[in-house]
């Protein structure tokens, strides 16, 4: 069992440029929050921001005798087309709860009119999910041995199964899909969004680029999936089960090997190089974590599916790309001066070094990223979300 630790992540101080009225906030909460989060205790609740995320702002809001909700919103300054929609963030997890689980309850949600004039941008508030978010490293107190982390990293990837499972029929999610071709699309669209978010200190990408458009392989098939599924979006409980997944921004109907590409690309093992650990996000790279290869492996054992290695070339390759231009969007606002907040100064250089891992990977393939190896599984659905 995990030790109870402090959470090294706490909400701490609200940041001048993210700061809101709360008097307005919470009055218009008190007419419009869910049945099952009233009633509100008396008074203003304290207002906190979370240090981590680099994409949309999350505060905890808390009320005397410990009450607390969640509050999410996008950033300020400009922000990319299809991105930041907190619209769909509340409407996935609300039909999400009743099948799946592993997700907050929905609290209220403030379209862009409301929005606009209650908090300045559409928001949406939910349940405050207690346990542990691992970040970079583990939390001081808190020790794995190598067979706990086997199990979590395995657990991680069960979880994942799980909700690439999800009936996205029932659940009232297929409207997300936009029928065959996802791969095309998200090649198309994170392409032409690094181009757009460019500046003049990283590289252009189009080595990468091309060799992704030329590889594509066609859609592995289509299902309910996360596109940012990594330890610091997932909530443990205290025997180091699953007990919420966070941060469904990008979540869409789509190909699921695309998602599991995603989380690979953020999966650092202890043998890598010393540049790529230096932005390390996830504990992944302590004895007993399952490596790349077997998170691969794992997952095609549960799903009955085999990824050739040129195709787990190409979906690695491609989540590290979207990694990318994430990043890169973000610092595109830190040089802007769209936000102030001194960790995203490094993206560039993260961007940079993605770049030039991206190249290498490329290199250990024979240029046959579809090489038809994915066969089995049986999922079924649309696409739809950011570039789906």
């Amino acid at each position: 069992m995990a030790e109870q630790i402090e959470d090294r992540d706490a909400p701490r101080a609200v940041r001048a440029e993210d700061a809101f009225d709360v008097a307005v906030v919470d009055a218009w909460l008190r007419e419009h929050v869910a049945d099952w989060a009233q009633p509100l205790p008396d008074g203003l609740p304290e207002v906190q921001q979370f240090p981590g995320g680099a994409s949309n702002l999350t505060y905890q809001l808390t009320w005397s005798g410990g009450r607390r909700l969640i509050l999410r919103r996008p950033p300020r300054g400009v922000k990319a087309r299809s991105a930041h929609d907190m619209g769909r963030e509340h409407r996935i997890q609300a039909a999400l709860h009743p099948v799946f689980g592993r997700v907050p309850r929905m609290a209220a949600y403030a379209g862009h009119e409301v929005g606009e004039r209650v908090l300045g941008s559409e928001f949406y508030v939910m349940e405050k999910l207690e346990g542990t978010i691992l970040r970079q490293d583990l939390p001081a107190g808190m020790s794995l041995t190598p067979e706990q982390a086997r199990g979590l990293s395995t657990r991680m990837i069960d979880t994942l199964v799980d909700l690439h499972a999800v009936d996205v029929e029932a659940a009232g999610l297929a409207d997300l899909g936009r029928g065959p071709g996802y791969v095309a699309r998200q090649v198309a669209g994170w392409t032409d969004r690094y181009a757009r978010a460019r500046t003049d200190d990283v590289g252009d990408f189009a080595e990468v680029a091309a060799w992704l458009a030329a590889e594509q392989p066609d859609d592995a098939g289509m299902c309910l999936i996360h596109n940012d599924y990594r330890f610091d979006n997932v909530v443990l409980g205290p025997d180091l089960e699953v007990v919420g997944l966070l941060d469904w921004e990008l979540a869409t109907v789509g190909d699921p090997l695309m998602d599991l590409g995603a989380v690979v690309a953020y999966w650092t093992q202890g043998d890598d190089d010393e540049m790529f650990q230096l932005f390390r996000r996830q504990p992944t790279h302590l004895p007993g974590m399952l490596t790349r290869a077997e998170v691969w492996d794992h997952y095609g054992e549960r799903t009955g599916r085999t990824v050739g290695a040129g195709e787990r070339i190409f979906y690695e390759t491609f989540g590290l790309f979207r990694l990318a231009v994430i990043a890169q969007q973000i610092y595109y606002r830190y040089v802007h001066q769209q936000t102030t907040n001194p960790s995203f100064a490094v993206f560039g250089t993260v961007v940079n070094e993605l770049e030039a891992r991206c190249r290498r990977l490329i290199a250990t393939g024979d240029g046959n990223a579809h090489d038809g190896s994915h066969t089995g599984g049986s999922h079924t659905g649309g696409s739809r979300g950011p570039s789906a």
